[in-house]
């Protein structure tokens, strides 16, 4: 009878062990520490960068509530924002339900960015795609005096490179961290319901350089499935590029 009293005794000092353990130490907490090291991430130097990889192929699920989600998530309704374009006027993406939509993630000044406008595939991708039926929208979450920021700057390169699309302002970084966004270029897909159906890389050539593989523009590959009806092969591949230059939060 001693022995059958004593083992739930010595378990229950057991356990409050381990919570005493516990509160002291960070390897409890391992979803924290991987939210803190993402977000120690964002802050790398201004060419930060990680080579494009596929991830996650398949198709893209619908969505299985009518509600975005907190964060964009591939195979959920992405989440809503009303920005303000370099050019003075606000849009919703609530306004483009219906339509297919691009949101490229952009920084004039990143050398990433500027290759892909200047001799890379966003030169001319987003004329060639371009229709009635699909809107091709470029966000900068730069705060306020760092790299790449200011609506004058932004349109003295959206007159450079001659960008027939909007690019809105995201100068408090809200949208950015909502759909996680962490380099330039970084780009989404959201399909005509509304819900995010890509994100990740262009391509899996940083500035032009291929390593040991054939190229693929992973954008365009999403956007071709997208035209013909098809699942997206990879709906969810590593970004690389320049940080996004937050501002603190």
């Amino acid at each position: 009878m001693r022995c059958s009293k004593t083992i739930p005794f010595m378990f229950s000092a057991l356990l409050l062990g381990l919570a005493a353990c516990c509160a002291g130490s960070e390897s409890c907490s391992p979803v924290e520490a991987a939210a803190q090291a993402e977000e120690a991430g964002s802050g790398a130097g201004p060419e930060a960068q990680v080579e494009g990889i596929s991830s996650s192929p398949g198709a893209v699920p619908a969505p299985a509530t009518t509600a975005a989600p907190e964060f964009a998530e591939v195979g959920s309704l992405a989440p809503p924002f009303t920005l303000t374009g370099a050019a003075g006027s606000s849009l919703s993406l609530a306004d483009l339900r219906g339509k297919t939509v691009v949101l490229e993630w952009f920084n004039p000044e990143c050398p990433f960015v500027v290759y892909a406008h200047e001799d890379g595939p966003l030169k001319d991708m987003a004329k060639r795609f371009g229709s009635a039926d699909l809107v091709w929208l470029a966000i900068n979450s730069s705060a306020p005096g760092k790299q790449g920021s200011g609506a004058e700057k932004n349109r003295s390169y959206a007159e450079k490179w001659s960008l027939d699309h909007r690019i809105l302002l995201d100068e408090d970084g809200a949208v950015g961290r909502r759909y996680r966004a962490k380099t330039t270029p970084h780009v989404y897909v959201v399909d005509q319901r509304g819900v995010l159906v890509y994100r990740g890389a262009l391509d899996n050539a940083p500035r032009g350089r291929v390593k040991g593989e054939s190229y693929t523009n992973y954008l365009e590959e999403a956007l071709g499935s997208i035209g013909s009806g098809q699942p997206i092969e990879r709906a969810d591949t590593r970004p690389y590029g320049c940080s996004v230059k937050y501002g603190s939060k």
